[in-house]
Parts: structure tokens; sequence; C-alpha cells
């Protein structure tokens, strides 16, 4: 039986809105959001908000307690972005955010998990900036659309492919985001940029030919394993929105990802302060070790930390130790520094307005 259309809302929920219960259960809730059609036919992103905040946590958080001098995201509305072959199922890391004082939403992209439709080709777009759509309905619901009254601050936080996307679209929109949290993102390939700017040019052309033609699976599975409640992780999601070894790659995806990684090189001059959650170390290896479970076994993170400095002229780099490539997904104690520091971050972001 399906849950009863949800009629309570918040103050920037549009009157004909209706939200439903969420598949990850009671504490949340998630509205479809249509968009323009394209080439493979309808087109639909998802948007999910916590239905209560400050739920007690898991018995290993003790620090976090929800006074007002540990509530600086107050009077905040945070919009989370997952990476490739990923959706939005991070329970703990909603209910942190909403902790330090913000209201929590997540945003399933078009052709990813929630949002994922069976005639689409699962994540595939040919150019970043295609999100915009999805960003820009998300917007609108949560009250920082063209309609919303910009009382409250907006802090974008976004994951790994998420984080590449979300960086370049405050870099188009100045002045609507007041703050920019990226959990490692995906902002320069894992070689090099110079390997980067070699392949670039064969990549667009193999997808001029055909976009979405097959290519190698590179991954073999080790993220999963360091994540998987059913490995050696403490996570349980829906497999087939988040596959062991990802989605199948083809050129168009892969050719959009290096044009943003190519524009990103070139520096965004942002002045959003912006805050990057690193792990301290990775482990790019075909061959499998224990030690992947405290290192970052998708990005070259010293890569991605040097990157960093072309998002704008406030970023502060943080290196978690022993975290995994989803740094909230990573060991309690790991996860403990990443929110003591998102906490610090916070606290020096401009007052919002009243």
């Amino acid at each position: 039986m399906s849950p009863a259309p949800s009629t309570r809302g918040r103050p920037h929920d549009h009157p004909t809105t209706r939200w439903t219960r969420d598949v990850l259960g009671a504490d949340f809730e998630s509205l479809r959001l249509p968009l323009e059609d394209d080439d493979e036919g309808p087109v639909t992103a998802t948007l999910v908000r916590r239905t209560a905040t400050h739920r007690p946590l898991g018995r290993w958080r003790t620090t976090v307690r929800p006074r007002t001098d540990r509530r600086p995201l107050s009077r905040s509305d945070v919009l989370y972005v997952h990476g490739w072959s990923d959706y939005f199922f991070q329970r703990e890391m909603a209910e942190h955010i909403e902790l330090l004082g913000a209201r929590f939403y997540a945003v399933d992209l078009r052709k990813y998990g929630r949002s994922l439709l069976p005639h689409q080709t699962p994540g595939y777009v040919d150019d970043l900036q295609t999100y915009d759509e999805d960003i820009a309905a998300a917007l609108e619901v949560m009250g920082h659309g063209e309609t919303g009254s910009g009382r409250r601050r907006l802090i974008l936080f976004g994951h790994s492919t998420g984080g590449l996307t979300l960086a370049l679209w405050n870099a188009r929109h100045p002045g609507i985001a007041s703050g920019l949290m990226l959990n490692s993102p995906w902002l320069e390939f894992q070689a090099s940029s110079l390997a980067r700017e070699f392949i670039a040019p064969i990549l667009k052309l193999g997808a001029r030919r055909n976009p979405l033609a097959p290519m190698p699976t590179v991954d073999p599975g080790f993220y999963t394993r360091t994540v998987s409640s059913d490995a050696d992780g403490e996570w349980a999601y829906n497999q087939s929105w988040r596959p062991e070894r990802g989605f199948p790659l083809h050129p168009g995806w892969l050719s959009a990802v290096f044009a943003g990684q190519a524009q990103l090189a070139e520096g965004l001059a942002s002045s959003t302060p912006t805050l990057v959650l690193l792990s301290t170390h990775s482990l790019l290896s075909p061959k499998w070790s224990e030690e992947m479970n405290r290192s970052d076994v998708a990005l070259n993170v010293d890569a991605v930390a040097h990157r960093s400095l072309s998002l704008g002229d406030d970023v502060s780099v943080v290196r978690v130790h022993d975290a995994l490539h989803d740094v909230m997904l990573s060991a309690p104690d790991v996860r403990e520094q990443a929110y003591t520091a998102v906490r610090r971050w916070g606290r020096t972001l401009p007052v919002a307005s009243r």
C-alpha cells in the first residue's frame, strides 16, 4: 500500500507540492521533480528531505550536541549532490548536518537512484551543465529559486562527481550559495592533468562518433568492499542504484567530466567560502589490500588537493586521516574528524540574514 502524500510543508513549499514517504523510511520524504525530456524520453530528478530534526544518533557519536554554540549552520539549507554511480542513502550524514542547525536536502540527479527510469542509460549526460535544470528545480522547492526570499543561507554539499558539478554550477551562479562543501570532489583525473589533456581529444572524438559506446570496466569493486555491510563496511543500500562495480562507462559521459575538469583547471575565481574534505592518502591498485579500508581507492587525493586551489580565493582543504573516498562513510572515529571540520568551518561563514 502506498503511503499517503504529505501536506505538511516547510515555509517555502509551493502549495501544490506533495511529498511522499521515502525509501529510507518514516524520517525522510521525497518529491519527484519533472524535468524536460531528453533524447531518451521523460526525465525526472528527486528531492529528499528529513521529516524531523535532532533525533538521537548511533551509539558511536558522543561529542555533537544540539547546543546553540554547536549549531553553526543555523538558518541554513544544505543541498547534497551524490557522486557517480551513487544516490542519497546516508541517513546519519543528514542527521549530523541537521544537528549543526541546518535543514538538510538531497537530490538524486536525473538517471540516478530514485530518478532512474527503465528507458534511461544510468548516470548518463554529455555535459555537466545539463544538471543546472535538476539543481534549479530543487532550489525552487527549497526556497532558493527565482521566487525565494533569500532569508536563509544556501550551502551546497557535493561528493565526488557531484562536487565537481556543484563547483562549476556555483561559478556560473555567483552570489547564490553562502558556502560550498566538497567531500572528495573529482576535480582532477587520477593519473594527472597531463594525462587528462592527452586523453581528452581522443575521448572527445570517440564521443562524437558514438557517445554511448561501451567502455572497459575499470572498477574492480574494491570501493564497494570498503563501504558495504555485505563486505568490510557498515552501510546498507540499494545495490541496483549503487552497483558493486559502478554503472557502465560511456565516452560521452567521461568526455563531459574531462571538460569540466579542464574548465576548473583554468580557475573558477569564486569567492564562495569552500571546504574540501579529503583522505590523507590514496591507494589505487588492481590488487586488494587491507589498507584500502583506510584509503581513497577512487581518486588521487594529492592531485585533487592541488586542484582545489583553482576553486577560488576562500578555500579550506582538510585532510582526514584514514578516510575512505566518501569521507562520511569512513570508520566512526574518522567521521568524527570530518564532522568536527564541518562544524569548525561553519563558524567562519557569514551570519545568515534575519
